[in-house]
């Protein structure tokens, strides 16, 4: 996991991403609803479930039930999720509020 503290603290880690779409690279993106479902889209729909643990966000993807957690980072409209050997993958914010 990252290092808490790294980043964003839970409670802007869940007002960053709670009812929020974030765009990727190639096309994909992913919806975080505020009941705790997320929906990843490219070719093929993958619904999972994201919570905030401490200051983790972290992530449950079907069929497997292990969560995994990751640092968030923040910089404009873009949200870094940190994994635990310091890689990074970034979305940037695609809806309006």
């Amino acid at each position: 996991m990252a290092a808490a503290g790294d980043g964003l603290t839970g409670p802007q880690i869940t007002q960053a991403l709670s009812a929020r779409v974030l765009g990727y690279d190639k096309g994909a993106s992913q919806t975080f609803f505020a009941d705790g479902r997320t929906l990843y889209e490219t070719d093929k729909p993958e619904w999972g479930r994201w919570r905030v643990q401490g200051d983790l966000y972290c992530s449950q993807w079907p069929p497997s039930d292990r969560w995994v957690c990751y640092g968030v980072t923040r910089d404009g409209p873009d949200i870094g999720f940190v994994a635990g050997d310091g890689s990074v993958v970034t979305g940037h914010h695609v809806d309006v509020r």
